[in-house]
């Protein structure tokens, strides 16, 4: 038998980081809920998780030896924190492995709606669409727009600096905290029905802290102008996404681009299906090669916690 700890990975991991971690562990590779995850739960010391497991108190009474649990990601909605600190069990994460990613990806939202972009591939207009096309269709340059930032963590910072400094956008934001020592481009903090009536795009980068589920519904839909766009790459559950499927049929809002959803993946009803002005996509905003590489590395701090060191990003709380 390995002298080795026993950690359990439960979706998967970038094959660099998960080669360091077979050095220093007793590697387990198993679904949750599975027999191999079931058996190896008795034993586990460590556990690398993703997005879809979930650990409370029912899985932590399941692992007693259990001393530290990894989320390669950002959020933590999906591990019950306190319940793991109770148990003594430390919780680390990566909170800065997919800023650059999702940031990017927010901005190529923006463009693929604010922009025509009429795409031809299998054959070529005839040359009177052709025509027709470059004399009727017009677009907006991003440095003619405001872009409202709900929610300045290092998601939203990056936006900001993007859209600010790269763009020339007019920056607006709205934060539960003072953000201002944070911020290196110029950028006004607003109330949120300042920053929803104002905004030509809308992107949201709140996190599911207690009372943000549907924290953007028909009341702040409401508000924007018919002109503007909404984007989510933070958590599906914070949108109201029948409240934004009416606003978009009935043309009070011009475009949507989500990347979330509540529940994931949606269901076949889902509301914003079937529409011209919706760019959906599968949960890609941090799907760079980098990006989960980086998230992959959590394993560094899991394995700082099991030789008795401190993690260099314990979760919050």
């Amino acid at each position: 038998m390995s002298d080795l700890p026993t950690v359990i990975v439960t979706e998967g991991s970038d094959p660099t980081p998960l080669a360091w971690l077979r050095e220093r562990a007793r590697v387990v590779e198993a679904k949750p809920d599975s027999p191999e995850f079931d058996a190896a739960l008795p034993e586990a010391v460590g556990m690398v998780v993703r997005t879809y497991t979930r650990v409370n108190a029912d899985m932590l009474a399941r692992c007693p030896r259990l001393k530290v649990v990894g989320r390669g990601g950002v959020g933590l909605e999906n591990i019950d924190v306190p319940a793991c600190r109770a148990r003594g069990v430390e919780v680390v994460f990566t909170p800065d492995a997919n800023t650059l990613a999702v940031g990017d990806f927010v901005i190529g939202y923006a463009l693929q709606l604010l922009r025509p972009w009429a795409f031809f591939r299998d054959k070529v207009y005839d040359p009177k669409e052709f025509k027709r096309i470059r004399d009727t269709q017009r677009g907006v340059q991003l440095n003619e727009l405001t872009i409202g930032i709900l929610g300045m963590g290092r998601v939203g910072r990056r936006v900001g600096r993007i859209a600010a400094n790269g763009f020339g956008m007019r920056v607006t934001y709205n934060d539960l905290i003072d953000v201002r020592d944070k911020l290196d481009f110029p950028a006004e903090p607003v109330d949120k029905k300042t920053l929803f009536s104002e905004a030509d795009i809308v992107s949201l980068h709140v996190d599911m802290k207690a009372g943000n589920e549907k924290l953007v519904g028909e009341s702040l839909l409401s508000l924007m102008k018919p002109t503007a766009i909404l984007i989510n790459t933070s958590r599906g559950e914070v949108l109201d996404d029948a409240a934004l499927a009416d606003a978009l049929r009935h043309k009070r809002i011009a475009g949507a681009a989500i990347d979330v959803f509540d529940p994931e993946p949606p269901k076949a009803d889902y509301p914003l299906l079937g529409l011209d002005n919706v760019l959906l996509t599968p949960h890609m905003a941090a799907r760079t090669r980098t990006a989960i590489e980086n998230m992959s590395w959590v394993v560094r701090d899991v394995v700082e916690v099991l030789q008795g060191r401190a993690p260099r990003y314990p979760a919050p709380g």
